[in-house]
């Protein structure tokens, strides 16, 4: 092959090489629901002169050199290509639109495959149901990048000519305090003996050590099983309601509260006898590692002023909840999630496992990081992500934005758990292997239960 073709090829970055292994291979489903009938033509006029078939991971082909080395090759777009049109509705029997989606989300989840002559995206436009999925491959960039890029075609629904709003800590707020070397030194001690224990833990869960089996256990194959898919669905003011009857909570420690809550309902409901008091359930947590900042700054590095900003920048949180029998006081299980939670962000485990990661891609190739990876999810027992979307409602083309929503293609996990806030809503897809969690919806409920218990648990602690 002649090597001045390579001259304006693009290396992919570590992370993006392994989410194109076999092993991992990761595609990305967003849904955008709309309120108005899609006209396709105009869709295909929106993409054409859109900033995201002007950026270069979705103007680039995927090639191999001699030595199987990936890049990204730049290359014109034909949006027909791009765009699947299916006007008929997904099921017959005359179910609700979210039931059909989630069906066709369901189908595509175990088919991880993009023809390797276009750039890796579509976007299947369901005009029966008035929804747009996305399907991006997760080598193409993140949940944060993506977000950004997305809503930089979108505008405010309230101000036409206005971006959406996305409001993100800033890790370099922090707030500094005067050093107390009473305070201080114990728990640095306890931060290095923290650090320690879940690097140890990290390195043994991708060599042998596994959740104990329990009903919703998966491991190697089961990304290849039928899936099967549900939405849960809460109120971002039930989840700020919690935050605020509990000190110094994150919305975070909420959401893995009422997942941790909700699971082990779920499990007292398959298996009323016989699971053990305080069986240990680990989930794989994806954690955004940028100095994160608002739209604006991400739509700038996106278009490539500041390299380090676009792309896959993600570390690895292994959380652990415990299956409880015995119904604990709502926001006494807030309070110790968020003691669990706080040990975590004390702990450098997820850079560590970016770090490891970057060099293990580095020294010993993407197939030895990529086996890795998968026994890490075979020893897991789910994975959950959550991804902050603007504020207020929005419109795309002019047509308002009624929901957004976000899965992938199937893992060793029989449940992969993604969440999206929109406007005051945050909804989450639930997305099981069906042979072993036959019922995602039961599950989807106990999700939903355990935070408005929460909730009134909050109130009634406000009012005494």
């Amino acid at each position: 092959m002649d090597s001045s073709k390579f001259e304006t090829d693009e290396p992919l970055t570590p992370a993006g090489r392994l989410f194109l292994r076999p092993e991992i291979n990761q595609i990305i489903h967003c849904v955008i629901g709309v309120r108005d009938l899609i006209d396709v033509d105009s869709v295909k006029s929106q993409i054409a002169g859109s900033v995201m078939v002007q950026h270069p991971r979705f103007s680039s082909l995927l090639v191999r050199d001699q030595n199987g080395v990936e890049y990204w090759r730049r290359t014109s777009i034909e949006v027909d290509r791009h765009v699947i049109v299916v006007a008929e509705p997904v099921l017959d029997d005359g179910a609700s639109d979210e039931k059909a989606v989630n069906e066709y989300l369901a189908d595509l989840a175990i088919n991880s495959s993009m023809d390797a002559d276009k750039p890796l995206w579509e976007i299947h436009l369901l005009l029966a149901h008035k929804c747009a999925i996305f399907r991006i491959h997760h080598a193409l960039g993140d949940g944060i990048s993506l977000m950004s890029m997305f809503l930089t075609c979108c505008r405010r629904a309230d101000d036409p000519n206005a971006l959406p709003t996305i409001v993100l800590d800033s890790r370099s707020a922090r707030k500094t305090r005067r050093w107390r070397w009473a305070e201080e030194i114990p728990k640095t001690l306890l931060a290095v003996w923290f650090n320690f224990l879940f690097v140890v833990e990290f390195i043994l869960r991708a060599l042998w050590v596994s959740d104990r089996k329990s009903p919703i256990s998966g491991g190697d194959g089961v990304e290849l099983w039928p899936r099967k898919m549900a939405t849960a669905k809460f109120a971002v003011e039930d989840m700020k309601a919690v935050k605020k009857a509990v000190a110094n909570v994150t919305m975070n420690d909420v959401l893995f509260s009422v997942i941790g809550a909700g699971l082990s309902r779920y499990l007292e409901h398959r298996q009323p006898k016989g699971l053990k008091e305080g069986l240990q359930l680990t989930g794989v947590a994806m954690v955004n590692l940028r100095e994160q900042r608002g739209l604006q700054e991400l739509t700038e590095m996106m278009k490539g002023n500041r390299g380090f900003g676009w792309g896959n920048k993600l570390g690895i949180l292994l959380l652990p909840v415990n299956y409880e029998k015995k119904t604990l006081d709502p926001l006494q299980c807030v309070m110790r999630t968020k003691k669990m939670l706080d040990r975590k962000k004390r702990s450098f485990e997820a850079h560590f496992s970016y770090g490891v990661g970057k060099f293990i891609m580095s020294c010993l190739g993407p197939k030895v990081a990529s086996i890795l990876n998968y026994r890490i999810v075979c020893n897991t027992s789910f994975t959950i992500s959550n991804v902050i979307g603007p504020r207020e409602e929005i419109t795309i083309g002019g047509n308002p934005i009624t929901y957004i929503r976000s899965t992938s293609t199937s893992l060793p996990h029989t449940i992969t758990m993604h969440m999206v806030s929109y406007a005051g809503r945050a909804e989450m897809q639930i997305l099981v292997a069906k042979d072993i969690i036959p019922d995602p919806e039961f599950l989807a409920e106990c999700l939903e239960n355990v935070l408005l218990e929460m909730k009134t648990a909050a109130t009634t602690f406000e009012t005494k």
